[in-house]
């Protein structure tokens, strides 16, 4: 054990380097009277970086703020971001501003929760934060905020450790900026570019260490992109080159397809958060952009010791065809989900989703497939794929048991190599959904 001096002394020293003030740079470029097509880029950034998503309530103003956001800690509320003088930025100087998206310090000092997710934002350049700037302050019309008080308790709510996990582990943009050079290809570079930064995809999709913070935030480790992270109570995708559990099976084409229009013609279809990244945000990038994303998302090879989890055989298929029903797996398939995916589990082309290779399906962690089942999801509709549709949850016709076989059968036919579910899994998401 530490002996309690020890302790008081490292307590002490932690708090007195988090209390230090965090200077930074000014930035060179000006903010007065930016022109139109200043301000249009800001729009697109603000797009790109799913702002609206985030800090816009259901049925508030835009960008006014008051989302509860779940976090490890508790409930987290999205600020205002209009130019309301009294609670939104709108006394925010250029370098106000600069501070709190790509540093993470309001303009009174204090840390923002990482639910910001300002390690990534660090990665943007200058001009895009000018942009940005312009934006907000000349663009998006003044709208009141409502206060509201964290979900998180004392003595988490303590924000001086706050500051400390911002020193040591979300790096300045200026120790740490995008590196384009690194890329041969102009192309994956401008991907890399909007997935890293703007696009903070690692927020979700990056696993965590204990200590809360990305694993990786770019592409020098594999962990980068790995998926594993619960949102909402829902596990992000692996979006490696891995086959099966990530997108080693997708073309640049399906990925382009899935951010356009929620769905793709081969592989599945976007529900869960995901679905308002699509409406709110990749559906209205420009097509050379999501080109550019799907073109840097296929050059991340699997993760190191990743074995494929999926391997097309006709067999399950050719059973069902004919009638046998292995298990009582078999049997639930047969009589709740056949209808729409198919004794093959194709699926239908952009529309209901293919359960052979899918990487939801085949995710170490089952919760999400789980959840999918119990409760539902729905597939949002979009600019270019107008038609939403929904597969309805099945929690009140299938038991904790009955569940865990129909998702072990899933998981372990076509070809798909998941490990089974067992119904104490099915009954811990159960009763979060009967919390709720």
């Amino acid at each position: 054990m530490i002996p309690i001096g020890c302790l008081v002394v490292l307590v002490l020293g932690a708090w007195i380097y988090a209390s230090l003030p965090t200077h930074t740079r000014s930035m060179a470029i000006s903010p007065q009277q930016p022109n139109a097509a200043a301000i249009e880029r800001g729009r697109y950034l603000a797009v790109a970086a799913d702002c609206t998503a985030c800090h816009t309530e259901p049925g508030g103003r835009p960008f006014a703020g008051g989302l509860a956001i779940d976090s490890p800690l508790g409930a987290i509320y999205s600020t205002n971001i209009t130019p309301d003088p009294a609670t939104g930025i709108g006394k925010f100087t250029q370098d106000d501003f600069d501070r709190a998206v790509r540093h993470g310090i309001d303009d009174e000092g204090v840390t923002l929760y990482p639910a910001m997710p300002y390690p990534s934002y660090a990665r943007m350049s200058d001009e895009d934060i000018a942009a940005l700037y312009a934006y907000f302050m000349h663009a998006v019309d003044p709208a009141p905020g409502t206060d509201h008080v964290n979900g998180i308790r004392w003595p988490l709510s303590i924000r001086w450790p706050l500051a400390l996990w911002r020193k040591v582990f979300a790096p300045s943009p200026d120790a740490a900026p995008f590196d384009a050079s690194k890329y041969k290809d102009a192309v994956v570079a401008r991907g890399a570019y909007l997935v890293q930064g703007p696009g903070h995809c690692g927020a979700c999709h990056t696993p965590r260490a204990i200590t809360l913070q990305e694993k990786s935030l770019d592409d020098s480790a594999d962990s980068f992109l790995a998926g594993g992270q619960r949102i909402g109570g829902w596990v992000a995708v692996n979006l490696r080159g891995n086959i099966g559990d990530g997108l080693g099976n997708w073309s640049k084409e399906d990925i382009v397809a899935t951010l356009h229009t929620a769905r793709n013609s081969q592989q599945a279809v976007v529900g869960a958060p995901m679905s308002e990244v699509v409406v709110h945000s990749t559906q209205h990038l420009s097509d050379a952009d999501l080109q550019a994303v799907a073109a840097y998302l296929k050059t991340l090879p699997p993760t190191a010791g990743d074995s494929p989890k999926f391997a097309a055989n006709p067999a399950t298929a050719a059973a069902l065809l004919e009638g046998h029903e292995a298990n009582r797996g078999a049997e639930l398939y047969d009589d709740n989900c056949a209808a729409c995916h198919r004794s093959d589990g194709g699926g239908s082309p952009n529309a209901l989703p293919k359960i052979a290779g899918n990487p939801s399906v085949l995710a170490e962690d089952p919760e999400s497939l789980i959840r999918l089942v119990l409760a539902g999801s729905a597939l949002p509709g979009t600019a270019a794929a107008p038609s939403p549709l929904a597969m309805p949850g099945f929690a009140w016709r299938m038991s904790n048991d009955e569940v865990a076989q129909l998702l072990t059968f899933i998981r372990g036919s076509w070809g798909n190599q998941a490990a089974s579910v067992s119904a104490g899994q099915v009954g811990r998401v159960r009763a979060s959904l009967d919390a709720k």
